[in-house]
């Protein structure tokens, strides 16, 4: 059986007008690799989000963001419907072909500061240079707190919604 062109790779001959296997025409002259016909768009909440898995995955790492950031993110979970942030504490400047992030961390008591800041920085840009095929210019980590262990997981807590699903009152 013989092999059979595919649409792509017919065009049109310009003696007889019957198609003929070859490269499409292309006006500029060689055919672009189908892989570069056209952009790829990626949002930053993308790039936040894959930092976000890729940092929770090294063990020392207590929370992401700061002590307001978690706060109202506590308060956005506890909201029914909510759901938690993966890019919490996580901004990302996303071009065209690379990607600058900055993340905040809470870190455990005990933990090498400086090992875990490697760690991560490492484990972010594999993930995001892989998934995303951006290289990652810079990662930037502000340790924001140290969690210790006898610290309660919540220390900003907010006045309790009435059981009643009704709002409180404002003074």
């Amino acid at each position: 059986m013989p092999d059979t062109p595919t649409p792509a790779t017919l065009h049109k001959n310009a003696a007889g007008g019957t198609p003929t296997p070859g490269p499409p025409p292309n006006a500029g002259g060689a055919a672009k690799p189908v892989g570069e016909r056209g952009r790829t768009a990626l949002a930053v909440g993308v790039v936040e989000k894959i930092a976000g898995m890729a940092a929770r995955e090294v063990s020392g790492i207590h929370a992401l963001g700061s002590g307001l950031a978690r706060t109202f993110g506590a308060m956005r979970d506890r909201v029914p419907g909510g759901k938690a942030s993966v890019g919490r504490g996580i901004k990302a400047e996303v071009g065209e072909k690379q990607t600058a992030i900055d993340i905040a961390l809470v870190v455990e008591y005990g933990v090498v500061i400086p090992e875990l800041a490697r760690q991560v920085r490492e484990n972010i840009i594999d993930a995001v240079e892989r998934m995303t095929g951006l290289e990652v210019v810079e990662v930037n980590i502000a340790v924001n707190d140290v969690h210790l262990p006898d610290e309660p997981e919540f220390e900003e807590e907010e006045e309790p919604v009435p059981a009643s699903g009704q709002r409180p009152k404002l003074k």
